[in-house]
């Protein structure tokens, strides 16, 4: 999902120069140095023109390839405006919708995205789409992606940039000396991490990491593990709610009981403050986006190079299928405000072009994960360790609701999810409010 080191100010890991020490990098930055685009025809000369770009601060180190790219590509300068993960839909709508249309193309979580569209603040790029769809290749997005992503009631509103979804990390050490084994159901998650930390807590190594900050793309993504691992869906096939469900119970149930053998504490744990825990040792399992891989075999940021291992989320109940869910997701649509939409389309394209895709894939600082198939051999090259997992994953993943109101209910759900984690609630009583307060936004 990101690069901590440069979103975090208080990681104490410098961060890896731009693809070193992988063939997949080193052959991404030969392509860079010789023109990644010179196979392609340059279709409009932006000389002169400026192009101001939103992004998530977990994917600052996306910042210099995207400006480095489209400057080689059309002459435009660029400037890219960061802004947290948790405040991005706000700042977008709140540009367009004030008039200020300061910014030509936002990166949008696909949760988000109608209602982005409802409100007007991303414009259709169907028809760019339609006119390149040779070169842009919806066929080669992985999975559900391309649809998940952008479409809205038949149309499209942006193109994929970065596939999120989370596979399990854990410490091959710390299980090893415990006697332990990698857990393929929840039940055995929750018994991994107890006996860890029963027996190394006074030493500071806890079982788990367990991210409840309060924001619905940190709680909720720890929820959708467990739901998808019982083989539930936060809606029913009509579009209803179904927060009361066996598998929606179940699920919340299992993430209460991981708490008390979790790195304290778990309703301050999120992206950034988890990542040295378990880099340095101090966890030995972490549910996370899948990019965590690469850096936990980099020896300049990582105490556990070759320490690690990866799985597939585990399941519950009587599933017995690994259903990962997309817990996060980004791509870049056009502002309907840009001054020079032209350009931002343009934008947009090359950020999710399949050459430029490998360029920020094998670059461990610009927090992408895969969104392509044709990328997978770089990645592999890349990140051998967890490339078959994380195509799984993506392929296999499911998505959030992504209705109009989509924001206010993922909202709703995690401050019951948060009460229940703190103890004011118990789990039928967190997720039937849930559940009554999804029904009255949904009408």
């Amino acid at each position: 999902m990101g690069d901590y080191k440069t979103t975090w100010p208080g990681a104490a890991f410098p961060r890896r120069s731009f693809l070193k020490g992988t063939a997949a990098g080193a052959a991404a930055l030969t392509a860079a140095g010789s023109g990644v685009f010179s196979g392609r025809a340059q279709a409009s000369d932006w000389s002169g023109e400026t192009l101001r770009f939103m992004i998530i601060n977990p994917h600052a180190g996306s910042i210099k390839p995207l400006s480095e790219g489209f400057t080689e590509l059309t002459g435009a300068t660029v400037e890219g405006v960061k802004v947290p993960y948790d405040q991005i839909t706000a700042q977008s709508t709140l540009d367009v919708m004030s008039g200020t249309n300061d910014i030509d193309v936002f990166q949008y979580w696909y949760v988000d995205k109608e209602a982005l569209v409802r409100d007007g603040v991303l414009a259709d790029i169907t028809d760019r789409i339609a006119a390149e769809e040779a070169d842009i290749d919806p066929a080669d997005f992985l999975g559900a992606l391309y649809d998940t992503y952008t479409l809205v009631e038949g149309r499209r509103y942006g193109l994929p940039y970065d596939g999120d979804t989370h596979v399990l990390f854990y410490n091959k050490e710390i299980l090893d000396r415990n006697g332990l084994q990698p857990p393929a159901t929840w039940d055995e998650y929750n018994a991994v991490a107890k006996a860890v930390t029963d027996a190394e807590a006074a030493n500071g190594v806890y079982g788990a990491l367990l991210m409840c900050k309060q924001f619905p793309i940190i709680l909720c993504s720890t929820y959708a593990n467990r739901l998808g691992g019982y083989g539930g869906d936060f809606l029913d096939a009509n579009g209803a709610p179904a927060l009361t469900s066996d598998a929606a119970i179940g699920a919340a149930r299992t993430m209460l009981e991981a708490g008390p053998s979790a790195v304290p504490t778990p309703l301050e744990t999120e992206f950034g403050n988890s990542i040295p825990v378990f880099l340095s040792g101090g966890a030995a399992m972490i549910e996370f986006w899948t990019d965590l891989g690469t850096w936990a075999q980099d020896a300049n940021q990582s105490q556990i190079v070759d320490k690690w291992g990866v799985v597939p989320m585990p399941v519950a109940g009587s599933n017995t299928v690994n259903r990962p869910a997309m817990n996060a997701g980004w791509s870049f649509g056009v502002s309907s405000g840009s001054h020079n939409p032209e350009m931002a389309w343009e934008f947009v394209r090359m950020s999710s072009s399949k050459d430029f895709h490998v360029r920020v894939l094998t670059d461990n600082t610009t927090g992408v994960d895969p969104t392509r198939r044709s990328a997978m051999p770089a990645y592999r090259d890349f990140a051998p360790l967890q490339a078959d997992a994380v195509e799984q994953a993506i392929d296999d993943a499911f998505p959030w609701p992504t209705k109009p109101e989509s924001p206010k209910l993922m909202q709703s759900l995690t401050d019951e999810l948060g009460s229940m984690m703190a103890g004011d609630k118990t789990v039928e009583q967190a997720m039937g409010d849930a559940q009554a307060s999804w029904e009255d936004i949904l009408g």
